[in-house]
């Protein structure tokens, strides 16, 4: 009798890493040594992290990406499955390493450093993705990495009716297509500023809408955010905190609107719950440790 698949309500396309992250009081000139403290280590990636904090938000999610088969890979696996995330899309490159970073944050100052070593295999090729859970899912989430992959993901979901949910961190090969196959952009301000040429995040969000996306935003940090949602302007300034680190913000960001979106909300409030769980995962050290719980969420009101 031929085993059935759990359903699948968002499946994510993109990097996932291993990141050391270490506290330092102020970041080093050259020739320098620098004591950190704090160190954690954690499983990182845009889509990946935002997986971690939708499957603990009760989101069934299935991951599809690239490890090497180094330790480093094995940890990532392990640290996914742990969260109950399907990797039976995760394909392991034979005498290659998995992605690694590590992360310097800045004690008081809400910003960090990562240096990063993107994986040594093969990318994801297009073959390789189950296009049946795609189309079988409620979401689509990608971050691009593997262009040709993620691209024809994406125009398989749209063709199926299947939302698709773009992290822009960085301007890279193929992030224009993807907007065009997108329903929801929402990009980091450096990549807003690499698209014009200048920093105005809100004429790129009129850049990005009109490639075709639905909701087209831009994430400002401690600024804030701003969006153009079906015409409509919203902006608002980040929720007050004092932040340790802010790895994993924007990632936790997509996933608190994509929980909106599971939820039915209105994009206001989509935009402000992803908001409040970015603010909430810069208070601890890493990506994944500050994630707010479902009774965190529940006695904030959302």
């Amino acid at each position: 009798m031929k085993r059935k698949r759990k359903s699948i309500e968002v499946f994510g396309i993109g990097q996932c890493s291993l990141d050391y992250i270490g506290k330092i009081q102020a970041y080093p000139p050259p020739d320098r040594k620098c004591e950190f403290t704090d160190m954690v280590i954690q499983g990182g990636g845009p889509v990946a992290t935002a997986l971690v904090a939708l499957a603990r938000w009760g989101v069934s999610c299935a991951f599809a990406g690239v490890l090497g088969d180094d330790l480093f890979g094995r940890m990532i696996k392990e640290s996914l499955e742990a969260e109950g995330i399907d990797t039976q899309g995760v394909r392991v490159r034979r005498g290659t390493d998995s992605q690694f970073a590590f992360i310097a944050a800045e004690s008081g100052l809400g910003r960090r450093t990562i240096f990063w070593r993107r994986p040594t295999g093969p990318p994801l090729a297009t073959g390789e993705i189950d296009i049946g859970r795609i189309e079988r899912a409620k979401i689509l989430h990608t971050d691009g990495r593997f262009a040709e992959a993620s691209l024809a993901a994406c125009r398989t979901a749209r063709r199926a009716g299947i939302p698709v949910v773009v992290d822009a961190d960085s301007f890279h090969e193929g992030l224009i297509d993807l907007a065009r196959e997108s329903d929801y952009f929402i990009a980091s301000e450096n990549f807003a500023a690499a698209l014009l040429g200048k920093e105005n995040p809100r004429e790129a969000c009129c850049r990005i809408a009109d490639l075709g996306p639905r909701v087209a935003g831009v994430t400002l940090g401690a600024r804030g955010y701003i969006a153009l949602a079906e015409g409509d302007l919203i902006e608002k300034p980040a929720y007050r905190v004092d932040p340790v680190d802010t790895t994993g913000c924007g990632d936790v960001f997509h996933s608190g609107f994509i929980y909106g979106l599971l939820q039915g909300w209105k994009y206001e409030k989509c935009f402000d719950f992803a908001a409040w769980a970015a603010a909430m995962v810069s208070l601890k050290m890493g990506g994944r440790s500050g994630i707010p719980t479902p009774q965190q969420i529940r006695d904030m009101g959302f």
